[in-house]
């Protein structure tokens, strides 16, 4: 208790004595556990910039998502809720005019005198979910010249590919994956690619000189689907060198029908990819988008380490989940598995945290808001799900007994200690891992009476109550030119273009 009180006072004192910093918040999208710093992934992952910037602060080797889905994810950390407190549990629902009073992070920075800034996929990115009125200046992601966003594709010889295929996320057809493409698009060179020119905009924002203290966002669209980088990304991975994750035939065996529910509605696309055998080639195109991504980043770090910004800015970089290529026989997301949870999570904070630490306590992404208010000295704020973490910066090996919580739809939950992983379905069914033995996740303990107290223990963190579903997108009638939104229904209206 002695040592938690001075590590508060401590940054308490830090707080008081200078300026209030600048944040750089820095998101990729669906990067599991593969980069380097993770290492989650058998051979050799390029990612340079992520060891650069782990040399910087704090490292945190057990991090997980809120949600294993895009929107509930982004949604839950920039809300700082968790998705059984908003009812957020798909991408097909709209955050702010379900919950048109709550406060995101960048609204509440900009109400505490900051400037907001942001660019590429922060909120999720389709239209709707990145209100104007949450940012001072915006630059949204624009899929340019991106082949399969245009209705054309690269690669994967089933792709029959349709611009909005129905029956998503397959268009009816047996072969036909959704988002089903990767590779080096012809003609266009790096500087244009959507990501680049994502991280464009937050380089100039980091040169320049401001009156305020700056919140800037920089959401990096890769490795999300489609695979897309330049060739030289390709070429760090050589096909004959690809390691296959090991997929044991009777992996699903000990997990409840729940569980193999949620998972098969992507084993067709696994298959497909077995069956034509493109594993290798789909990992290959994975990894490198990690390593575009990891570059992205690094322009991000260099511009800032030369500009005047460089010893007053916090840095966090986060990913929204996790991915599995094969592992428990799943292609995607979308589980409560440690492939679909475990997220790359690194954060600097100049004058406190020492670089090239590494934090193996369980955390999870609904500590980034509580955790940002404290660094900056803001005003703290009420009914926040997660706690701050800040003391894990300050001493990454102080005691910790806070778990990391992953929700996947309505009713269904995953705790991480940093030994166990305990899964609960909404049906009641339950799975445990004790990752000291079984990193892999192979061997479902829960019905072995020796965990009962382990079970008992970790259920506590459990959410007692998940909210009703919000309402999905049909339910309004959405005007992207006013950004207005009127429920059909009531005929109550919702607006998101002021600032």
């Amino acid at each position: 208790m002695i040592r938690f009180s001075l590590i508060i006072l401590l940054l308490t004192t830090i707080v008081q004595a200078t300026p209030k910093p600048n944040v750089l918040f820095i998101s990729v999208d669906d990067m599991n556990d593969w980069a380097s710093p993770l290492g989650g992934y058998p051979g050799k992952v390029h990612t340079p910039n992520m060891e650069r910037l782990g040399k910087l602060g704090v490292t945190f080797l057990n991090a997980h998502t809120a949600s294993p889905v895009c929107c509930p994810s982004r949604t839950a950390i920039m809300l700082g809720l968790r998705p059984s407190t908003t009812g957020i549990y798909n991408n097909g629902q709209w955050w702010r005019p379900h919950l048109p009073d709550t406060v995101s992070i960048p609204m509440y920075f900009r109400q505490h005198g900051y400037k907001a800034i942001g660019a590429g996929k922060v909120f999720h990115h389709t239209a709707g979910f990145n209100p104007p009125d949450q940012w001072d200046d915006f630059q949204r992601l624009v899929f340019k010249d991106d082949p399969w966003f245009r209705g054309n594709k690269l690669n994967y010889p089933w792709s029959m590919h349709k611009k909005k295929p129905s029956g998503y996320p397959f268009s009816g057809l047996k072969d036909t994956p959704h988002e089903g493409d990767w590779g080096a698009i012809p003609g266009l060179i790096e500087i244009n690619y959507d990501d680049s020119r994502t991280v464009d905009y937050a380089v100039e924002v980091l040169k320049e000189k401001h009156k305020k203290p700056f919140f800037l966002a920089c959401g990096i669209f890769r490795p999300h689907l489609p695979w897309y980088a330049p060739r030289k990304y390709f070429e760090m991975y050589p096909i004959n060198k690809i390691e296959l994750p090991e997929t044991p035939e009777d992996d699903l065996q000990d997990i409840p029908t729940q569980g193999r529910k949620l998972s098969a509605s992507r084993r067709s696309e696994f298959l497909n990819i077995k069956k034509h055998g493109k594993w290798k080639e789909a990992i290959q195109a994975y990894l490198a988008s990690i390593s575009f991504a990891d570059a992205q980043l690094g322009r991000l770090l260099e511009t800032l380490d030369k500009s005047i910004h460089k010893n007053q800015t916090i840095i966090v970089f986060w990913s929204d989940h996790g991915w599995h290529l094969g592992e428990k026989n799943h292609w995607h997301k979308s589980t409560l598995w440690e492939e679909a949870t475990r997220i790359p999570f690194i954060i600097s904070v100049p004058g406190m945290t020492k670089g090239g630490t590494h934090c193996y306590h369980p955390v999870d992404t609904l500590s980034i808001y509580p955790t940002l208010i404290e660094l900056c000295g803001l005003k703290a704020k009420k009914n926040l799900d997660g706690v701050s973490i800040a003391p894990l910066l300050a001493d990454p090996q102080m005691p910790w007994d806070t778990p990391a919580i992953t929700e996947f739809k309505r009713g269904q939950c995953a705790v991480r200690s940093i030994r166990y992983r305990y899964i609960r379905y909404s049906d009641g069914t339950e799975e445990l891992y004790d990752h000291s033995k079984d990193p892999n996740e192979w061997t479902n303990l829960a019905s072995n009476s020796e965990h009962s107290e382990t079970i008992k223990n970790l259920s506590r963190s459990i959410p007692n109550k998940f909210a009703s579903d919000a309402p999905s997108k049909g339910s309004y009638e959405f005007d992207p030119k006013k950004y207005v939104w009127t429920h059909r229904k009531t005929g109550k209206i919702t607006s998101g273009n002021k600032r």
